[in-house]
């Protein structure tokens, strides 16, 4: 039996969910999602919470069981709380300057690299050195600031580059000095 799936999806205050057969809409305060999920897998809504089970013990149905609750579970907290990803910026000259919905980042090359913000996502700029990036779904929110880190990925020498806040970079030591003869 899988241990995540077999747990309830508890719906908060505000927070609506709609299953029509394999299709589930779940509406909010901060906006509304939207997933078809795989016919092996049956979902339900009862006494406030979604209740996820498969329709037989083949492997991949035990496979999908645990993901399909996680990915309810992660659209019920997008809609009511949101999803946040937090960057920071680490060289000489290196900043990011917000331009509207868009930002402009200037990390070292010859050019500044523009980011657009796709449908659903925000980005906040507290200061030049540190950004964030918001929505309501977590997989949209993952995958823009792994694109906005892959611009300029932190190098082990200096540690310089685009790196998420709680990330740890592994230093090397770099070239040691040469013997005197």
């Amino acid at each position: 039996m899988s241990r995540i799936g077999s747990s309830p999806v508890p719906i908060p205050d505000g927070v609506t969910v709609t299953i029509k057969g394999s299709d589930v809409v779940v509406k909010g305060g901060k906006g509304e999602l939207s997933r078809t999920f795989h016919e092996k897998v049956a979902l339900a809504v009862e006494n406030d919470q979604v209740i996820v089970t498969r329709v037989d013990e083949e492997r991949e149905s035990k496979a999908l069981h645990g993901l399909s609750r996680a990915l309810v579970n992660n659209m019920v907290i997008g809609v009511s709380e949101g999803f946040q990803k937090d960057l920071e910026l680490i060289g000489v000259g290196y900043r990011v300057a917000a331009q509207g919905r868009n930002i402009e980042l200037q990390v070292g090359f010859s050019h500044p690299v523009k980011v657009e913000a796709p449908e659903g996502i925000e980005f906040d700029v507290p200061d030049q050195t540190h950004l964030s990036v918001r929505g309501v779904d977590k997989e949209v929110v993952g995958r823009v600031a792994a694109d906005i880190r892959k611009v300029r990925p932190p190098e082990p020498y200096k540690g310089k580059g685009i790196r998420y806040v709680d990330e740890y970079v592994r230093r090397k030591a770099g070239k040691a000095a040469a013997a005197a003869g």
